[in-house]
């Protein structure tokens, strides 16, 4: 009786039981459903910022991509620049100039390109006259830091005064290759505070051919029994400014250079050197420029071959040059502000030179240029009277003026207007 009891019991808790389990299952199936749901709305939503996260991740690059795109267009920048120049020009030691009062007309178009990229730069330019056209400078460089650099390429020379004189002409110095003078070659520049430090080699000429006179620079051209051609050049310009505060500044330099000069006919080595001490002073509206310059070639020419000349050329002729001499050059500006419509600017100068030859039976040469600058926006304007007395182009045999010259020359003049527009 008492185990029949027992298991009634067990009978019923099983039924309990089971009663139970049914219950919990149809709540569970319940709430299975909203959770459910409310999981796959969570995962539709974590697929959506997944995707946003993707399309930010996208833009985010290529936006970075873009940048770095710009900045190194930027650092690649290219500028352009360029010049057309017409001139007039009256001789009055041409009878066709006093018939016709001069001529004018087409006169040079340039071109130049000048950028950098991060501590590499370059530059360059190229010019076309209406008989001639040649390279004026290119060159690429690059800067250690911020006060030492380097140039390779066809560059300026470091001699003396970049340009001796204010006027659209020039001087002696330019016209016998010992100022604004271009070579081939390898230059170091060091700028610390108030000095400046140039020094250079030059493997040749910019043309790397003495017999191309279709130049802007004057050098030494193998040209007829004159077959001389200037190599390993080496150069060195120290200069130092002096800084007056509101009074201005003064720059002073040395200058030293030295070569070889190579005869084609007798295949000896012969050779050249200058030296130059120059002022370049800014006063208020005056600039001041000075310089001395002493030089000498040796040429190793062949028997009957006049060793008291050399020949040097450049826009496509060529003329003599005493061999040993001494250069003096001056010339002083004075700034005078207007506003005449476009014209913003006159600039007045003189400059004057001089070439005092060694050979005693030589006769001197002489150039000096009274003029103004007209400045009106980017259009420069030199009008200029050029006077000059054995000198190459002012009269006289231009062939000899500056070698041994005419003791009987007079003076020519020059009258000339030189307009440029720059873009």
């Amino acid at each position: 009786m008492k185990s029949l009891n027992v298991k009634k019991g067990l009978i019923l808790i099983s039924v309990l039981c089971v009663s139970v389990l049914a219950l919990s299952g149809n709540c569970w199936s319940a709430d299975s459903d909203d959770l459910l749901a409310e999981i796959r709305a969570l995962q539709e939503k974590t697929a959506e910022l997944d995707t946003l996260k993707t399309r930010l991740s996208e833009l985010e690059t290529r936006l970075a991509t873009e940048s770095d795109l710009e900045e190194k267009a930027d650092a690649r920048a290219v500028k352009f620049s360029g010049v057309i120049r017409y001139n007039y020009a009256y001789n009055d030691f041409t009878e066709s100039d006093k018939d016709k009062k001069g001529d004018m007309g087409f006169d040079l178009f340039r071109i130049g390109v000048d950028g950098e990229y991060n501590d590499l730069f370059y530059s360059a330019q190229y010019r076309w006259n209406s008989y001639q056209d040649f390279i004026h400078h290119a060159y690429i460089g690059y800067n250690f830091d911020e006060t030492l650099s380097a140039q390779l390429g066809v560059t300026a020379v470091p001699f003396a005064n970049a340009y001796e004189t204010h006027n659209f002409w020039a001087g002696i110095p330019y016209f016998i290759g010992l100022a604004d003078d271009f070579d081939m070659g390898l230059k170091v520049i060091k700028k610390s505070g108030p000095w400046d430090f140039q020094f250079a080699f030059f493997k040749n000429g910019e043309w790397g051919s003495a017999g191309k006179t279709e130049r802007y620079s004057y050098d030494i051209i193998n040209d007829g029994t004159q077959s001389n051609e200037e190599t390993n050049q080496f150069n060195g310009r120290v200069a130092y400014t002096f800084d007056h505060g509101d009074l201005g500044k003064t720059e002073v330099g040395f200058s030293a250079q030295w070569g070889q000069l190579y005869n084609n006919t007798t295949e000896d080595m012969g050779d050249h050197r200058a030296f130059a001490v120059h002022l370049d002073g800014y006063y208020g509206p005056f600039n001041l420029r000075f310089e001395a310059v002493d030089y000498e070639y040796n040429a190793e020419n062949p028997a009957g071959v006049d060793d008291k000349v050399v020949r040097i050329g450049a826009f496509s002729d060529s003329f003599d040059v005493a061999a040993e001499g001494t250069v003096y050059a001056a010339g002083l500006s004075y700034d005078v502000p207007v506003s005449w419509g476009p014209i913003s600017k006159l600039t007045f100068y003189d400059d004057y030179s001089i070439l005092v030859k060694d050979e005693s039976d030589f006769e001197d040469s002489h150039i000096n240029t009274v003029g103004c600058m007209v400045t009106a926006g980017p259009v420069y304007t030199y009008i200029d009277v050029i006077s000059g007395k054995n000198a190459a182009y002012l009269g006289g045999n231009s062939d000899t003026a500056f070698g041994a010259g005419d003791e009987d020359a007079d003076w020519g003049t020059k009258f000339n207007i030189n307009i440029a527009y720059y873009f």
